[in-house]
């Protein structure tokens, strides 16, 4: 879920803001190492937020991740050292670039047909621009879109491994996903998934409900602005959520940061106890 740098940036403005906006905004600037050769925001990412804005609005361009969720994820990338990355859902790019730039941080150096970062997307209009804004980062290399349906181009990856595989499609596909992940060995022994929007406003009222969620089921009775009430959609989410939650195959840990990330890893299943 988007947002681009914090817009409180004078003082009065900070001294009016609220606890966890300011919160918020000294975590950006801290997570912001002006050193690193690669730096921690690519510096074409604000113009593919503007730019997927104009295009498409504010609300389509909320699908895209924020600044802050991108430097989060390549702390991800960096702490497996990670290799190679599966996108499942591209967009207009923006975490793809940022991915590919932690990849390039990691020592990656494309080489060979298959590149390190593997975008799937059923857009053949979002991976157009996608790739041209991969061309403006200077990341067209690193990056391949494979446009389709993510079901099916997904299980035409076995015999490829990734080590980070980061979930941001069809919300009620991500279990599916989730089991060819894991089921053709496409995550690395030691990789992670990263699932997101697993807290989305339409998901959170179904606390304490046991899935799957009878049809007669009744989630708390709450609105939450900015976020029309979408209860199948929350229902699937909250069911691939319980799912993962009882399965003996993977650890996973939710952040309640943005719309919810979820972290996954396999477990070893001979020192599970």
């Amino acid at each position: 879920m988007a947002y681009e740098a914090p817009s409180k940036t004078t003082r009065e403005e900070l001294e009016t803001a609220t606890a966890q906006e300011l919160r918020s905004i000294y975590a950006y600037h801290i997570s912001v190492n002006p050193n690193l050769t690669t730096p921690s925001i690519p510096p074409t990412i604000p113009k593919v937020y503007e730019d997927t804005v104009a295009m498409h609005g504010e609300g389509i361009a909320q699908m895209a991740v924020s600044h802050y969720q991108g430097m989060f994820q390549n702390f991800l990338v960096g702490l497996v050292n990670a290799k190679r990355v599966l996108e499942i859902g591209t967009f207009t790019g923006s975490s793809a670039i940022f991915f590919a730039n932690a990849l390039k941080r990691n020592g990656v150096k494309p080489s060979g047909t298959n590149k390190p970062v593997i975008g799937l997307d059923i857009s053949k209009d979002y991976a157009k621009i996608a790739c041209a804004n991969f061309a403006k980062a200077g990341v067209e290399d690193y990056i391949q879109v494979i446009v389709g349906d993510a079901r099916k181009n997904l299980a035409k990856l076995e015999g490829q491994v990734f080590d980070v595989v980061f979930l941001d499609a069809d919300k009620t596909s991500y279990k599916d996903y989730y089991d060819t992940v894991l089921e053709k060995n496409i995550l690395a022994e030691n990789g992670i998934i990263i699932a997101d929007n697993t807290a989305f406003d339409c998901v959170t009222p179904f606390v304490n409900i046991p899935a799957p969620v009878a049809d007669d089921a009744a989630p708390l009775n709450v609105s939450f602005s900015g976020h029309p009430e979408r209860k199948e959609f929350g229902k699937a989410i909250h069911e691939f959520n319980e799912y993962i939650r009882k399965d003996p195959r993977t650890e996973a840990v939710m952040v309640p940061l943005f719309t919810g990330i979820t972290l996954i890893r396999r477990l070893n299943n001979s020192n599970n106890n």
